[in-house]
């Protein structure tokens, strides 16, 4: 929320203009769905589209800062799209989704802005993930990725840097998590227990740098900071990683957010799609924004 105090020259313009002269790059979009919403208050009362303002106005404006700021269109650019789904790269920092303490713009709110608010995440992402996320643009869309992702017909691989050399060259780590909502952590044991779930963690190592390996990993099951957990389980957290990882490696390399990205996504379908089919076979990739030699290259003694 922001709070400005009307001029003189603002005397008797309508809230709209008002507004407008204070933060010229809000979309006129974002500015009437907020008076329509009764999201901007007057002297502390919420007021008509037609408010016409009067010189020291308090004028509150409850609309997030990217969207005031014009900030609404970073952290994401668009990597496919036809009429039933839109596939974005996300920047590491930006959540996909809303929480309880919510205060700036998650991807959603980004994408719906220009995508309309029909448009439906598939799936999600850690905050400080980038990377490869799915939107359906319908309904019809939106059901058939779910059940493809439910049954593992889409297949996803992250690629990370990770502390430490890689006991084999590739694997298939099975284990079991556990997950502390009160704590917002999880737990890996080799052992099943009650309130545990299996997951899968396939990796191959792609490079090697002195102390450091960069890996391309597939997820295959999609459970609450399954790779960041299981890989530190097995002594090799993510460079960057403040909740698994180590502080004094993290400090090192000068990591501001895990360097794990959702780098691809494989459309293997087994089961007929529907009007979806045409995607069977169809894989899509980008360039992960990190890179070993450079890490390395900028790390402190």
């Amino acid at each position: 929320m922001r709070t400005v105090i009307a001029k003189e020259k603002h005397h008797g313009r309508k809230i709209d203009k008002v507004i407008r002269d204070f933060y010229p790059n809000l979309s006129s979009g974002m500015l009437f769905k907020a008076l329509r919403k009764k999201d901007v208050k007057v002297n502390g009362i919420r007021i008509r589209e037609d408010y016409p303002v009067a010189a020291g106005d308090i004028i509150e404006i409850y609309i997030i800062d990217d969207f005031l700021l014009g900030k609404s269109h970073e952290g994401y650019s668009a990597v496919f799209e036809d009429d039933n789904l839109l596939v974005v790269n996300k920047a590491s920092g930006v959540p996909v989704h809303p929480d309880k303490t919510q205060s700036e713009a998650t991807l959603i709110d980004k994408l719906q802005e220009t995508y309309g608010s029909e448009l439906a995440l598939c799936h999600r992402l850690d905050r400080n993930t980038s990377g490869l996320v799915i939107l359906a643009k319908n309904n019809a869309s939106l059901d058939i990725m779910l059940e493809k992702i439910k049954e593992r017909e889409i297949r996803k691989f992250y690629t990370c840097i990770v502390s430490g050399i890689m006991e084999k060259r590739q694997a298939e780590l099975v284990d079991y998590l556990e997950k502390n909502e009160k704590i917002s952590r999880v737990f890996i044991s080799h052992r099943k227990t009650r309130d545990s779930l299996e997951i899968v963690t396939r990796y191959r190592v792609l490079e090697t740098l002195d102390n450091l390996s960069l890996l391309e990993v597939e997820l295959v099951t999609g459970r609450t900071h399954q790779i960041r957990a299981h890989l530190a389980h097995y002594g090799h957290p993510i460079i960057g990683d403040g909740k698994y990882g180590k502080n004094s490696e993290n400090r090192q390399y000068g990591s501001k957010y895990q360097l794990l990205c959702a780098s691809k996504l494989a459309f293997d379908f087994s089961t007929p799609a529907g009007h979806l089919d045409y995607l069977k076979g169809k894989t899509l990739a980008i360039a992960p924004p990190f890179d070993l030699e450079k890490l390395y290259a900028g790390r402190k003694p």
